[in-house]
């Protein structure tokens, strides 16, 4: 399986749609926390979260089985693509908004992988995360929304456009304007 993991996105898929289970496996092992973090952010919930990726992941798989997959788009942004529909229709079928979690919710900083420190760094590392995990909740809904897709989910501003069906100069600018705010939070 090494050097499946050295395949590109695109090899992976017509790797499982030629029926090697392996390369959907890959692709979900590469992924799964950026995925994960995009629906949890916006949900508020990891047992909602976990269901609505796992509900992502049977459309991708039917949507390539079937044949439907576009290999013109990356994976990533597709997959986050369908994974905010499915949030969207969430939201829909409960009739509620998305509410912000202050104080001791749960901790989408859990979900990344971190390389192993010694002890005191791990220690101030999760003090600087919970810090800025308060900060970031501070933030309007749009600013936190593309801070986290391009810092914690590494996306592109190209992809966080597509994402939240704005220009890429609002995603730019709501980016921004969510450091600055964070500065002027940061200062106070």
């Amino acid at each position: 399986m090494k050097n499946l993991n050295n395949m590109t996105d695109q090899q992976l898929i017509h790797l499982y749609a030629s029926g090697d289970e392996n390369g959907l496996k890959i692709l979900i092992d590469r992924y799964k926390s950026k995925i994960y973090t995009s629906i949890y952010m916006r949900v508020k919930d990891e047992y909602v979260a976990e269901d609505i990726f796992q509900e992502t992941f049977i459309k991708v798989i039917n949507t390539i089985k079937s044949g439907g997959y576009n290999e013109e788009g990356k994976f990533l942004p597709w997959v986050v693509r369908i994974a905010y529909n499915m949030v969207i229709d969430y939201f829909r079928k409960e009739k509620r908004s998305p509410t912000v979690i202050t104080g001791d919710g749960y901790d989408i900083f859990e979900v990344m992988d971190f390389a192993d420190d010694d002890v005191e760094r791990k220690m101030v590392r999760n003090q600087v995360d919970v810090d800025l995990k308060k900060l970031i909740q501070l933030l309007p809904d749009d600013q936190k929304e593309v801070l986290i897709m391009r810092h914690f989910c590494d996306m592109s501003f190209k992809d966080i456009a597509e994402v939240t069906e704005v220009s890429i100069n609002t995603a730019l600018g709501r980016m921004r304007y969510a450091l600055s705010n964070l500065r002027r939070l940061i200062e106070e």
